[in-house]
């Protein structure tokens, strides 16, 4: 059974790693047995907490700095992927941004940038890591969804978009890649206790009107989603397509 969750040999990208949900999936990954290649727009080159954690459970950590508002950027990150290391076993879609105003107010410019780092660049390091994992027949691909990709939401109009974009991307590419042996499927997380629910959490009403939701009767925590991302990135989930994964304390079916 234990072969089911091993991620021996395996090589992790993990975007978003420097905290919350990326920083819990990359320990996860790594304690699991993968090497990790972490990425953020403001991971530290050396001693970061990724490192740390990684290299304390004896596997093999490197950072990369990269501006997911920059499409050029993005796709030299994914050519010195290519270049620089072993191929690339697994991909942790992650790295994410949210505005908030009311949408007769979200401007062209949030709208833009949100829509950039929460799909556009996802999309593209994806279809660049992608195509070699097509070419050897075996990957996985894990997006980071939310509760949005399934709810309109408040106040969030281009964050609501991204997301459910993403629901329909991580369905779209199962389709086309199922046969060639990688997995494209995405985690849902619900309200989780970071940096982009932090205006939630400090607003007395709506944490209060949120919290009376979650039938698990609390705010989730980054490493809440850990097991699942062991889960999609390992053997136990190899017939597992399109599928999008809440862990979420019970919100959806409440």
């Amino acid at each position: 059974m234990t072969g089911l969750f091993d991620l021996s040999g395996r090589v992790a990208v993990v975007t978003g790693a420097r905290r919350g949900i990326g920083l819990a999936i990359a320990t996860a990954l790594a304690e699991a047995g993968a090497d990790i290649i972490g990425v953020s727009a403001s991971l530290e080159p050396q001693g970061s907490e990724a490192q740390r954690r990684v290299e304390a459970v004896g596997r093999s950590f490197t950072p990369y700095r990269v501006d997911f508002t920059d499409r050029h950027a993005v796709g030299r990150l994914a050519a010195d992927l290519a270049t620089d290391h072993p191929p690339i076993d697994i991909l942790v879609n992650n790295a994410g941004t949210i505005a908030r105003a009311p949408a007769a107010e979200h401007t062209d410019a949030d709208w833009d940038h949100v829509l950039q780092v929460n799909l556009t660049a996802q999309f593209t390091l994806t279809r660049e890591i992608g195509r070699d994992m097509l070419g050897r027949g075996r990957g996985k691909v894990i997006f980071i969804a939310s509760m949005l990709s399934f709810q309109g939401g408040v106040l969030v109009p281009g964050y609501t978009a991204a997301k459910s974009g993403i629901a329909g991307l991580t369905k779209a590419l199962a389709n086309e890649w199922a046969a060639h042996g990688v997995n494209v499927n995405a985690i849902a997380p619900g309200y989780l206790a970071t940096d982009n629910t932090r205006a939630l959490r400090e607003d007395a009403e709506r944490s209060r009107a949120i919290l009376q939701r979650i039938p698990a009767g609390r705010w989730g925590q980054p490493a809440d989603t850990a097991g699942a991302a062991v889960f999609l990135a390992a053997p136990a989930s190899d017939y597992v397509h399109g599928a999008i994964l809440p862990v979420d304390g019970g919100w959806l079916g409440r």
